[in-house]
């Protein structure tokens, strides 16, 4: 009885060994992983690509967690050896879009007679994500050389943060965390806008193919100006030196304080204050737009 269980156990072994040499009839498969039947957007199919090593007759289906058929994409068809690539639109035999989930594909063989379930996972996704609130900071922003707004957002899912300007998308963020931020440097296909006050739309683009529709992303306001100025409030004593930053894209800047005058080309500005205690408007021009801070002249 033991040496015909060790026999029968050498056999099985041999059997497993021989499997494991002969080549599977199917390789180098590539699936989407997800994708939306309802997105209405590059991305509204799935694909499924696999090589043959033999022509074969092929039955092609798509089967949902509990492997029960929804869709079938090839029927007994003969394919000849080499790549192939089907395609599922996320809809079932009758017609109708299936639900939410995962699905795989499965691979018939006849003159094989084998029936291989990839192992690839195809999400379906049909929500739409939500932006749930955002904000654009101070909402000021000085175009130039790293300078950008931060417009933070929070979504109802991890999602792609989209910004549009006119209809148009100036920014397509990561894949992010539902709460994160993008930034924007006040530019429209590569171009410095001009001075004004701005309108975005933010909206979200989920990994499967899903947008925010128009109507349902939230608006942040942006005003581009050419020169700004900080702090807005300075104190200092009579006579006292101090320094403001001048952020702008010119390459000079004009300043007036009190009775006195002149230009710069520095990003910090260094001036003296007034002999005489009082208040004071420091204002800052560029190409006639201006930027004031208030300068307070205290004892001495």
């Amino acid at each position: 009885m033991i040496l015909g269980l060790l026999v029968a156990t050498a056999a099985a072994f041999v059997v497993t060994e021989h499997l494991k040499l002969i080549k599977s009839p199917i390789y180098g498969t590539e699936v989407t992983k997800a994708f939306s039947p309802v997105c209405h957007c590059a991305t509204a199919k799935a694909t499924i690509g696999v090589k043959l090593r033999h022509t074969d007759r092929l039955t092609v289906t798509i089967v949902d967690s509990s492997r029960h058929t929804v869709a079938t994409l090839v029927s007994n068809r003969r394919e000849q050896k080499g790549r192939h690539v089907f395609t599922w639109n996320g809809h079932t035999d009758a017609g109708t879009v299936v639900s939410a989930g995962h699905y795989q594909p499965q691979i018939k063989l006849a003159d094989a007679r084998r029936t291989i379930l990839l192992p690839n996972v195809i999400q379906v996704v049909t929500a739409i994500p939500k932006v749930l609130s955002v904000s654009d900071g101070k909402g000021i922003l000085v175009p130039g050389s790293k300078r950008t707004i931060a417009i933070r957002y929070t979504l109802n899912e991890s999602a792609h943060a989209a910004v549009y300007l006119d209809g148009h998308r100036v920014i397509r963020g990561r894949p992010s965390r539902a709460h994160d931020a993008v930034k924007w440097n006040g530019t429209r296909h590569g171009r410095i806008l001009a001075p004004g006050r701005y309108v975005l739309s933010v909206g979200a683009l989920d990994l499967a193919g899903n947008e925010t529709p128009k109507r349902e992303r939230k608006q942040v306001v942006v005003t581009v100006r050419l020169v700004a100025v900080s702090p807005a409030v300075i104190s200092a004593r009579p006579q006292a030196r101090f320094s403001v930053r001048v952020a702008t894209v010119a390459p000079r800047y004009a300043w007036r304080l009190g009775g006195k005058h002149g230009t710069g080309d520095e990003k910090v500005l260094h001036l003296r204050a007034p002999r005489r205690r009082g208040r004071y408007r420091l204002v800052i021009s560029v190409h006639g737009e201006t930027a004031n801070a208030i300068v307070h002249v205290g004892r001495k």
